[in-house]
């Protein structure tokens, strides 16, 4: 599977370069994500913005990414699905299970606020 890992202080940009997200590509990039989450990646935000097509293995891939980094108290969002993408994620009811944002900025700023409400929530519990 074709994608690029823009690696920050605080999370991991994972940009989609496919078209078709399916069960070709899938399994693979499953395999990916469970192991940046083991090297560290606290939190990802995962590009979508190139991606026309996608079916239920793609969807299980993502679900499996979300998992794995919500587990560690980690943000997985989703960026800038295009319109097909988010309608089938819609029709799926994943979009409860999913935070899906309109654009990488706004899934990196919600990345800043997930960390400062985490760092909160840890000042809370010392006190």
């Amino acid at each position: 599977m074709k994608y690029s890992i823009d690696k920050e202080e605080k999370y991991s940009l994972i940009k989609i370069k496919e078209e078709k997200f399916d069960s070709s590509v899938a399994s693979g990039f499953k395999s990916d994500l469970v192991t940046m989450q083991a090297e560290g990646v606290q939190n990802m935000v995962i590009d979508m913005s190139e991606v026309k097509y996608v079916d239920s293995s793609g969807l299980s891939a993502l679900l499996v990414g979300n998992r794995v980094i919500g587990e560690n108290g980690g943000a997985f969002i989703i960026a800038a699905p295009t319109e097909h993408t988010e309608k089938l994620i819609k029709i799926s009811q994943l979009d409860k299970v999913f935070d899906i944002l309109p654009t990488v900025h706004e899934a990196v700023e919600s990345v800043f606020m997930h960390e400062l409400e985490k760092g909160l929530g840890e000042e809370g519990d010392s006190e």
